[in-house]
């Protein structure tokens, strides 16, 4: 009876035993889930992730849009509902302008300290655009860089390394690497202008400077080795009286004197002196006509700049002409166009 007893009712083993196998498998398809979900997470939040790309897209879309919208109105060709339009159809499928990561590499490497590497990413940037106001934009950020390297012992891809040997000056380093003694001294932190010694290291430019004048845009856009420097604004002849043309600098005078129609010297420093801080001088050469008395020099009307206001001359700023003058040598290429 007892082993009657023992048959009919049923063990207990088994129903624990399945118990258990159904919490591990709950347990197992809960921690599953969980994994999975996490692994979807992670590839959402992962800049390599493609299920990332559209907003990555569309983020530097408006970016390319935010550059275009920020640019000099007076300066762009495109309007500014041009741009609005542009930046309204931003969609996931945009696809942004080539110069837009370029650029923040650039600014990535200029952030760390890399001005060299930083300053060929923004020319990549430049070339690599075709849109003007977002070229624009890069060049604003670019001048500055240029003239930073240029002016402080920063390496730069046009800079020689010289090693001064008994007899050398600065002035024949100038002619020598086609550059200006301003430059050379500014440019190695030098305390005097005459002072060097054997075996000192200078760091010297030696890219070749051109000049370029838009008498349409009232600008001037400084080249090195035929790639963007710096551009500038400017003030042209009013009544068309800016001669075009290619033309070299002659004459470099620094505080310059004016001399009236009438023959008498105004000194520098006279509120009717209007060349300003600095004057080039410069002469026509290939088929331009030969023409006396046109120059590049500075001025205090500053409400001039940008406009065809002077006697034919092109004028700049005063600290933008002084900036230039430390730049450009004698025998610098200049090209007038309309």
């Amino acid at each position: 009876m007892n082993g009657l007893e023992r048959m009919d009712k049923p063990s207990r083993w088994p129903r624990v035993v399945g118990l258990g196998l159904v919490v591990v498998l709950a347990i197992g398809l809960v921690v599953w889930i969980r994994g999975r979900h996490a692994e979807v997470k992670d590839a959402a939040d992962s800049p390599n992730s493609f299920t990332n790309v559209p907003e990555i897209i569309s983020t530097s879309a408006q970016v390319d849009c935010d550059l275009r919208a920020q640019s000099d109105a007076a300066r762009r060709s495109a309007s500014t509902s041009g741009c609005l339009d542009y930046c309204e159809n931003v969609s996931e499928n945009s696809v942004p302008s080539p110069s837009v990561p370029l650029a923040a590499d650039a600014n990535a490497l200029l952030a760390a300290g890399k001005k060299d590497k930083a300053r060929q990413q923004f020319l990549a940037a430049l070339g690599a655009s075709p849109d003007e106001p977002l070229r624009l934009k890069i060049e604003e950020a670019l001048g500055p860089l240029n003239v930073e390297l240029i002016r402080r012992p920063w390496p730069m891809a046009e800079k020689q390394d010289v090693v001064v040997q008994e007899g050398d000056s600065i002035k024949a380093f100038a002619r020598k690497f086609g550059t200006t003694v301003e430059l050379i001294v500014k440019g190695n932190e030098l305390k005097r202008p005459d002072v060097i010694r054997p075996g000192q290291h200078l760091k010297v430019f030696s890219g070749k400077m051109e000049i370029k004048v838009s008498k349409a845009r009232n600008d001037l856009l400084l080249t090195s080795n035929g790639t963007f420097f710096k551009r500038y604004g400017v003030g042209t002849g009013r009544y068309d009286k800016t001669p075009v043309g290619t033309f070299v600098i002659v004459e470099r005078i620094p505080e310059p004197p004016w001399w009236r129609d009438d023959g008498r010297t105004v000194p520098f420093g006279d509120k009717e002196n209007i060349l300003g801080t600095r004057w080039m001088a410069i002469k026509a050469t290939g088929t331009t006509p030969e023409l006396k008395g046109y120059g590049i020099h500075g001025t205090w009307d500053t409400n001039s700049i940008g406009k065809a206001e002077s006697a034919g001359c092109i004028r700049l700023k005063n600290e933008d002409v002084e900036e230039l003058f430390e730049l450009v040598p004698l025998g610098t290429t200049v090209v007038i166009e309309e």
